[in-house]
């Protein structure tokens, strides 16, 4: 759950989230992330928070974006 007025950024409190959803096997390597406006919609967050928390998941090794295709789950992200 996202604490707006906590201390850690919004952008790494999901960052988090989605690290968690990926690391318990929720979305399977090589299987695409719900878009940025599934993730705008269910978190009711800005369309730039949620990129900020894909990009530091790409930082992370967990995800990685095709263009025009999405951000799909690096192979090795729950291995």
């Amino acid at each position: 759950m996202i604490e707006p007025d906590g201390p850690v950024p919004i952008y790494l409190q999901l960052a988090d989230i989605l690290a968690e959803r990926i690391e318990r096997g929720e979305w399977q390597p090589n299987r695409a992330i719900p878009s940025e406006t599934q993730l705008v919609q269910e978190f009711g967050i800005a369309r730039n928070t949620v990129r900020k928390a894909i990009s530091v998941l790409r930082e992370r090794g967990l995800v990685f974006t095709v263009p025009q295709r999405g951000t799909f789950v690096s192979p090795q992200a729950n291995a």
